[in-house]
């Protein structure tokens, strides 16, 4: 991910080796018992939730080596002042308490992740997932709404973390944004498109993705049919399965081995695979092993990129703290509303008049109608994956 910045090991005000923040223990409050009943979890989450749960574990256990722990973990997260670059010129803050996060995976080709494809050939990256995630005010209820890829879209001009100008492009792919001018493009195009202030970016890229699959020892699913993609590297007959980081990737990435073969099956795949994660998360008992605690949090806090509002591990925890009330009935995910393009279904188009009605709900604070998700293109792919508790 270039040109992020890293912050120095302790930043300003803080204070490494106390102990963790005010609130750092409550995150681990209100985890299920196994055997509950569980509903749907958001992938809202999952970089966040896990660097900010493996951290504030840490310091909870760490001992006599919780200063250099906390040094180490905060020391590895890389953030982009997005305030700074764009300036005066977005949408202005909300008013009512509600907050809007742009969570963004990577598939950067560019050192360790070379080997993994995706990306372009000359080392440059796209946004493989997009995701607004809308907290609402109070910070019980969240909405989700992931925005395609393959989304032909208004570019805006826009200046990248680099500093160079960009112009702007009509009818080209979302994640040209991106792959464009970076994270601050990204912002800027989402916003644009959305009318939303994004406060706060969330990046992780696929090579951490596989690490965190890796650290966990695996994350078991369901596959309801045969999965076969050789663009993915993926091979799942129907049933269930224990995988690990390079087949999750292959899973999250796949689109042509399910559904219709587009993008919005993809995305439907990837919130399925993140319940699943979370529940491997929630299973294995992290605070009872330091060891795979500390690895799994260095290798969240090595794989992820926040605005500089989140560079720091204090941050992600404190903001991690004020979603710990959103339970599984205040969430929704959904995705924009789009219909296939009808000059090449490997794009698709915005229903104007329905993404109003979720950017107008959003903006308002309100639930998203669910008539501005009737009709829509869905990718075919629901219930292909399911979670499968461990043993």
């Amino acid at each position: 991910m270039a040109d992020s910045s890293r912050p120095d090991p302790a930043a300003p005000g803080e204070h490494p080796g106390t102990g963790p923040p005010a609130g750092a223990a409550r995150l681990f409050r209100r985890r299920p018992r196994r055997g509950s009943r569980r509903g749907p979890r958001s992938a809202r989450r999952t970089a966040l939730l896990v660097t900010a749960w493996t951290a504030a574990g840490i310091l909870l256990l760490g001992g006599t080596g919780a200063a250099y722990l906390y040094i180490k973990l905060n020391g590895n997260l890389s953030s982009v002042d997005i305030d700074h670059v764009l300036g005066g010129d977005r949408p202005e803050k909300s008013a009512n308490g509600s907050r809007n996060i742009l969570v963004l995976g990577s598939d950067t080709r560019s050192g360790a992740n070379r080997d993994l494809g995706g990306g372009g050939d000359d080392g440059t990256a796209r946004s493989d997932t997009a995701m607004v995630v809308h907290v609402r005010a109070g910070h019980e209820r969240a909405d989700v709404v992931s925005i395609p890829r393959d989304t032909l879209v208004d570019r805006p001009a826009c200046t990248g973390q680099d500093g160079a100008e960009h112009p702007a492009a009509r009818g080209v792919m979302f994640n040209s944004a991106y792959a464009t001018g970076g994270a601050v493009c990204a912002v800027k195009t989402v916003e644009t498109l959305s009318g939303l202030r994004m406060d706060h970016y969330l990046e992780i890229d696929f090579r951490g993705f596989q690490r965190i699959v890796d650290d966990l020892g695996g994350v078991r699913i369901t596959t309801t049919v045969d999965i076969h993609d050789p663009d993915s590297h993926l091979d799942l007959k129907a049933g269930t399965h224990t995988l690990d980081g390079a087949r999750a990737l292959g899973l999250v990435r796949t689109r042509h081995g399910v559904g219709d073969g587009s993008d919005l099956g993809r995305i439907q795949l990837q919130q399925a695979f993140v319940r699943a994660l979370l529940d491997r998360i929630d299973d294995i008992g992290l605070l009872t092993s330091p060891k795979k605690l500390y690895d799994l949090a260095d290798t969240a806090t090595s794989s992820v990129t926040t605005d500089s509002g989140l560079g720091s591990v204090n941050a992600l925890m404190s903001f991690a703290d004020g979603l710990k009330d959103i339970g599984p009935r205040g969430l929704r995910l959904l995705t924009l509303p789009v219909g296939y393009d009808p000059a090449d279904r490997n794009r698709v188009l915005i229903q104007p008049e329905k993404a109003r009605q979720v950017w107008d709900a959003l903006r308002a604070d309100r639930p998203v109608p669910r008539g501005a998700t009737e009709g829509t293109a869905t990718g075919e792919a629901r219930g292909v994956v399911g979670a499968e508790r461990g043993e």
